[in-house]
């Protein structure tokens, strides 16, 4: 780690260099204008004549040609460089000045003739405060490494589509950040049986994205394990309310919507916990699978009613979350006819391409949401 003393004047530079020598700091290089500086960083074209990483500047800033205020300015507006403390060195006593040196990001002035323990004083001050800077750098850095992994993990635990004999099943995933709370899962139960849900958890993020883990985790089994689609919704709140503490002041919950498909009854059971409608094309005439319970892990005791319907010859079922109509409409509300309407001659496009005709990426919207869509065709 380098200082850098940047001064036209060389007696002022070895003024600098001798106080900085005797309080043990070694590694300095000096600049006598601010093209030479700019040579020093490999700034404006030029490679870098160090290899070392700069810990401080200091600055004069009255100089020929550029003065130390705009060559403040280009050092800080390089990313490699935007954290480095520049602290000017000056015997320019015009307050105005000095407001416009802090204004351009100098971080302290210390004035000439230089006062030594006042120029150690702030240095000291100027380091500790780059240190810190580099030591939170370094632990967002371990964050964001860790978040990925945590994305990968969560990604894995989403079933991949399915495309067999009876139907076919995808899904388009678009999350706000780096970990969603949007999840889905669909799982062939029997012979003809096929269980999907998909269900929005309350906020996104870490402490989202850590209870759709959970739920993930005792999914399956339960979906498998029983039959009827009531329970499973009792289940999963017993579980959701397994999580709440009794000096927690925040209460999880999802909404949800679950269905089971018969190919071999051509009958659809469903139950929506306040999520919003999936739309079912059977026989190619439009059903809302409407919410018919209140969210999963509000209340510790459900109300459960389930739905049903029957298909002659074929059936499609498109599942969102709010994330789409939010995207669609930038937060405004989209009616059922609206959707409905988009989706029924688009509904057997794969679910990217139908969010992608729904959400243009173009429309110049910021994605506040995840974004989720499930779709669901017999064959």
């Amino acid at each position: 780690m380098s200082i850098i003393i940047v001064d036209d004047n060389a007696t002022n530079q070895l003024i600098v260099q001798t106080i900085l020598n005797k309080a043990g700091y070694r590694n300095l290089l000096t600049a006598s204008s601010a093209r030479e500086l700019y040579g020093i960083l490999g700034i404006e074209g030029s490679a870098a004549s160090i290899d070392s990483d700069v810990e401080l500047i200091l600055m004069d800033m009255m100089m020929p040609d550029i003065d130390g205020i705009e060559a403040c300015r280009n050092v800080l507006q390089d990313k490699r460089y935007k954290d480095i403390p520049i602290i000017f060195v000056t015997a320019v006593g015009d307050s105005n000045k000095m407001a416009e040196a802090l204004d351009a990001g100098a971080c302290d002035y210390v004035m000439k003739p230089i006062n030594r323990m006042e120029l150690l004083a702030r240095i000291r001050s100027a380091l500790r405060l780059k240190h810190e800077i580099d030591r939170h750098k370094e632990h967002d850095k371990k964050m964001k490494s860790e978040l990925e992994l945590a994305k990968q993990v969560q990604l894995s635990v989403l079933s991949t589509a399915i495309d067999d004999e009876n139907l076919k099943i995808n899904a388009a995933y678009q999350p706000s950040s780096e970990l969603a709370g949007d999840f889905y899962n669909w799982y062939r139960i029997d012979r003809n049986r096929y269980g999907v849900i998909l269900l929005d958890m309350m906020g996104h993020g870490i402490s989202s994205s850590l209870v759709c883990m959970y739920i993930s985790s005792v999914l399956r089994d339960t979906i498998t394990r029983i039959s009827d689609i009531e329970q499973v919704m009792h289940e999963l709140n017993r579980y959701m309310n397994q999580l709440h503490m009794k000096d927690e002041l925040m209460s999880y919950y999802f909404t949800a919507i679950y269905l089971v498909l018969d190919v071999e009854e051509k009958t659809i059971e469903y139950v929506n916990a306040g999520h919003p409608p999936g739309i079912a094309f059977l026989d190619g005439k439009p059903a809302l699978l409407e919410p018919c319970c209140s969210a999963i892990g509000l209340f510790n005791k459900l109300k459960v009613s389930k739905g049903k319907f029957h298909y002659e010859q074929d059936a499609g079922i498109v599942l969102y979350t709010d994330g789409l109509t939010d995207g669609m409409a930038d937060g405004h509300e989209i009616s059922n006819e609206t959707l409905i309407s988009l989706m029924r001659n688009e509904q057997r496009l794969d679910p990217s391409a139908l969010v992608a005709t729904m959400i243009p990426n173009d429309n110049g919207t910021i994605q506040k949401d995840d974004i989720c869509l499930v779709t669901l065709y017999t064959k």
